[in-house]
């Protein structure tokens, strides 16, 4: 395995501060439905508890699914979808299917 240089880890620093203050940013933004994110970039939250988990098994940590998603959520799933989650509309639900 090869050494990270000190440009390769301002580089890893920057990235893991650029992902803290999008997942910041999503937890504030809780108007923002899964869905609409699903449809106009093709991920949610979701999808980044899931990259969470698989990014931490890459680093030989186990970070399950439900824990990735309460670091993404700022609090449990259940929570999350009982305060802020909003029923679906048809529209969104077929331009999620046509995609």
């Amino acid at each position: 395995m090869k050494d990270k240089t000190t440009s390769d880890l301002k580089l890893t620093n920057i990235q893991s501060k650029v992902f803290e203050k999008l997942i910041f940013h999503l937890q504030k933004r809780t108007d923002v439905q899964n869905i609409d994110l699903m449809n106009l970039s093709g991920f949610c939250r979701n999808c980044l508890s899931k990259w969470y988990s698989e990014a931490a098994k890459d680093e030989g940590l186990e970070i399950d699914y439900e824990t990735s998603r309460e670091k993404v959520y700022g609090m449990s799933y259940k929570n999350w979808k009982d305060r802020f989650q909003k029923e679906a509309s048809q529209d969104q639900i077929d331009e999620f299917n046509e995609k």
